[in-house]
């Protein structure tokens, strides 16, 4: 016979599974709650981000974001209002990280494979927010892209020098750094931001950077012909461009574009 405490016991182990098979028939997934990544912001999702905030809603919020990532849907203001909280989830949970680290483990998989020819010449252009930078802290508090976007609130933010780094970037950045492959900043933030952006990338641990290139203040060009235009200077100084990374296709777009380009996730915010 089995004690009464060891059923008691057995009974609680066996609640204890039952739950847990529940939770995995409606999605919850651990590994999509914390999967063990660094934090980069302190929310975290009560629900995995996969499809179903959009199908319960009766809204193709996964599709929509799909569209966004391909660039095939263009030239959006803002967040659908009914997807706030499926990209909430999608920016909190283990989705976003993981489709961040698969596009880093990809680019260093190519960087590895280099044939470095280039006499110490070559580089890698990195993009700022959401690119090497994160500012989940800002969005988490703007509806995830849902609010409109506010220049002088995120003008304010920016100069905080606060926005926590992404690990997925930085992996990359140090992993090319031990390669000699030097990086280099190129970021649509205007001139004004740049003591604030030298300050934020120095204090999360981006250092030894080639150059930090800044759109000109008063300036109007599009991101694509300022971006585009700042690699040519590089490509005609020499220096053998061999990859780009960032999170909107602006950032990568427009000869010369680099040995080959790497897009993160972004479904936050549009830049034409």
């Amino acid at each position: 016979m089995i004690p009464m405490m060891a059923k008691k016991h057995l009974a609680a182990v066996f609640l204890a599974i039952l739950l847990a098979l529940a939770a995995g028939a409606t999605g919850m997934r651990a590994s999509e709650i914390d999967d063990g990544m660094p934090l980069i912001h302190m929310l975290r999702p009560l629900l995995h981000s996969g499809g179903d905030l959009g199908r319960r809603g009766r809204v193709p919020c996964d599709s929509w974001r799909f569209a966004v990532e391909t660039n095939t849907l263009r030239d959006w203001d803002t967040v659908p209002a009914r997807c706030e909280k499926y990209v909430g989830n999608y920016m909190l949970g283990g989705h976003y990280r993981s489709d961040s680290r698969a596009v880093a483990n990809e680019a260093i998989a190519y960087a590895e494979g280099l044939n470095l020819t280039g006499q110490g010449k070559e580089v890698w252009v990195f993009d700022v927010d959401e690119t090497t930078l994160s500012n989940l802290p800002y969005y988490a508090k703007h509806g995830f892209g849902v609010e409109p976007y506010n220049w002088s609130t995120f003008g304010a933010y920016v100069k905080e020098a606060n926005a926590p780094v992404l690990p997925e970037t930085q992996r990359l950045y140090k992993r090319l750094q031990a390669l000699g492959i030097k990086p280099v900043i190129l970021t649509g933030r205007r001139e004004d931001k740049r003591e604030a952006t030298a300050n934020n990338l120095a204090a999360a641990g981006y250092t030894g950077y080639l150059k930090l290139l800044l759109k000109p203040q008063n300036v109007k060009v599009s991101s694509i012909e300022f971006k585009s235009g700042e690699r040519k200077k590089l490509q005609d100084a020499g220096y053998v461009i061999v990859g780009n990374i960032g999170d909107q296709w602006t950032d990568l777009l427009g000869e010369p574009e680099g040995g080959r380009t790497f897009k993160l996730p972004d479904p936050m915010y549009y830049i034409g």
